[in-house]
Formats: structure tokens, sequence, C-alpha cells
């Protein structure tokens, strides 16, 4: 398996390791509820280097990514949440977009779909003016997550994190891709900082030092989950489009591959992302089936029994005549069936800091 450039780190903290997307990872640190309830209520550090980094330079390099990118990249210092597309509207990848000048363009793509990506790009090239590089291994991330992590991550950076908003970010170090953007995967205000092996390692190290959590895939997942935000392999896949995912915010570029199919799709959904709530007592898990009057009209992608909620809670894909809220169904579970109830897909407030 791949290893972080923290990898030693995660040792030394006794974070019980596991297989993730092809690099050995920190699955937990303390307990998945003790880092879920750190980042809720206070502060939580996340090695999230395993994503992929791959970059686009050149003059024609905006262009390029326009004519892939779902969303409209621009020379804003803005991350762009978008989506990759095959020829049939469903979604090869989620990433984010960092136009770091207007010829240098920084994705980060799912680590189990970075190879696939980065070949897809290759294939899609054309005559477009552009290089087109995969910098994963040389460049790690990390995020910083929670309301004390301002606070926290001001004491060791140079720069007035106060003038960041959600999704802003700023350029430290241009040639090390030394970036930090006020964005993340949990609903909490927090940053996430990009930029070569070393200098992250350092940073990371530095944050461990002013006491702040680290946090493992675990509570990473259940965050995410009750934030209402989709996982590759689980809410979005190669057999969904966005319009399925309740993704249609991130189709706003004038064309791109994919976008014929994704017309003829408006207004003739057959299933539906959507949220359900427990009715009785058991936890929904991933692929559990959803029953109506004993027949079978979905799936679930993601579910958890969660802190702080007194119900299981889960995300499932359904047939679209019974997504309406409110309606009551069935999951199974071990063979016997609970009751529960379409809801709308937020579980929580989300905190980010916007202008």
């Amino acid at each position: 398996m791949k290893k972080t450039s923290l990898y030693d780190i995660h040792l030394k903290l006794n974070a019980k390791m596991t297989s993730f997307s092809g690099y050995d990872m920190p699955l937990i640190y303390s307990s998945i509820i003790n880092e879920h309830q750190a980042v809720r209520n206070n502060v939580g550090l996340f090695d999230v280097s395993h994503m992929g980094n791959i970059i686009l330079s050149g003059k024609e390099a905006m262009s390029f990514i326009n004519h892939l990118s779902t969303n409209k990249i621009s020379k804003e210092r803005k991350v762009k949440y978008s989506l990759f597309l095959n020829k049939k509207g469903k979604i090869l990848d989620d990433v984010l977009i960092y136009a770091l000048s207007e010829t240098i363009i920084m994705i980060v793509s799912n680590a189990s779909n970075t190879s696939k990506i980065h070949n897809w790009i290759l294939k899609n090239k054309g005559n477009f003016d552009v290089t087109i590089i995969d910098l994963s291994e040389k460049i790690s991330q990390i995020s910083i997550q929670g309301k004390e992590s301002e606070r926290v991550l001001q004491k060791i950076i140079d720069f007035d994190l106060k003038k960041l908003n959600f999704m802003d970010f700023n350029v430290l170090n241009l040639e090390s891709f030394f970036v930090v953007s006020r964005s993340g995967y949990t609903g909490e205000d927090g940053f996430e900082i990009y930029g070569l092996n070393h200098k992250i390692k350092e940073i990371f190290e530095n944050l461990l030092s002013l006491n702040v959590m680290p946090i493992g895939l675990g509570a990473r997942d259940t965050l995410r989950f009750e934030a209402s935000l989709p996982l590759y392999g689980n809410e979005i896949s190669e057999s969904i489009s966005p319009l399925e995912a309740g993704l249609s915010f991130a189709l706003k570029n004038e064309n791109y591959i994919g976008k014929s199919k994704i017309q003829k799709e408006i207004g003739n959904l057959k299933k539906k992302l959507v949220g359900i709530k427990m009715l009785e007592k058991g936890i929904p898990r991933k692929n559990y089936r959803i029953l109506k009057d004993g027949d079978s009209i979905g799936y679930i992608t993601t579910g958890y029994k969660l802190p702080n909620h007194s119900q299981g809670l889960a995300m499932a894909y359904i047939n679209s005549d019974y997504s309406k809220i409110g309606t009551k169904l069935s999951v199974e579970i071990r063979n016997n069936l609970f009751d529960c109830v379409i809801t709308k897909k937020i579980f929580m407030k989300k905190k980010y800091k916007k202008e």
C-alpha cells in the first residue's frame, strides 16, 4: 500500500490503520465518537494527503479546464466544486478546482480516481496548449476543521485568515503549491492546506503541538455524512448522474462533456437521492434495501446512528415516485423490516463563514 508523507506520525500517535483507496491511512486515533465530537465542539486535524493533485499548466490551461469542468472556472481565487462526466452524463469524479494563476490549475481528485482522471484528462487534451502532470506523490494536504480552527491555524500561518470566506483561497507560494483555502468536508468552518510534502509535515506537527486532536477516516465519514456531503463510491459513481445526486448547483458551465445527456434527463428522473430517518430502533447501512409494500424501490448509500441524534439516519437512492418528504417506507435490516420516513437531506446546520 502507498503511504502519505505523514505515515510515521500516525504510527507514533498509535493510530489504528486501514487500507483506503490504495493507501495505509489512519482510521481511528481514540474513538470515532470522541473525534467526531472534537470537530463539532472544538477543532480537529486530518491527513487527506491521499487525495490526488493533478496540475494543468500552459497558456490554454483555463480554456482546457472549462472544456472539462461542469462548473465555470475563472481566475478569481475561489475554490470550485465541480464534476467530470463521461459522455453518458454520469459522474467520473467530483473534484475541487483551484485556479492558482491564469496558467496553472490544480485539480484535487478522490484518491481512488486519480489515475482514472489523469488518464481521462490526457485522453481529452486534443489540441489545447497545456501540460498535464500528476503531482499527487509530491503534494500533501491536511485539513483543520471546527469552530476553533481559525484561531489555532493563525498561530502558524503568516496570512490574515479573516480575509478568507468560505471557498476562498490564497496562494502563499506558487512554486511549492503552498495554498490555504477556507473549505473542508465536515460542515464546520475550517481550512485545507496544500504544499510540498516536507512543508505540510512541518505544519501538521506544529498543529499537533498546539493540542489539536488528530482525526481518522472513521470520523471523517460520520462528519461528512452528517453534513450531507456526498462520497464517491457511495452517493456518486459512474452509474449516477448529477441530477439524480442533487448536484445541479455544480452544472454552471456553458458546455462540458456529457451536457447533452444531462439536458435530456431534466424532468425525467427515475431515481433520486433522499434523506432517510428511522422510525424504529435499527441502524441503516450501505446497500440495505428500501421497500414499499414489499417491493424493493431503492437502497441505502450511507447510514449511521450519529452522536447527538436519537434515530438512525441515512442517504438513499429511491424510485422518484416515492421520493416525497414524509413518505413512509421500510428498510430491510438482517432480514427484518424497520419503518422509516423520507426526510430532508439536512442533518445539521452548516457553519461555514460567509460574507
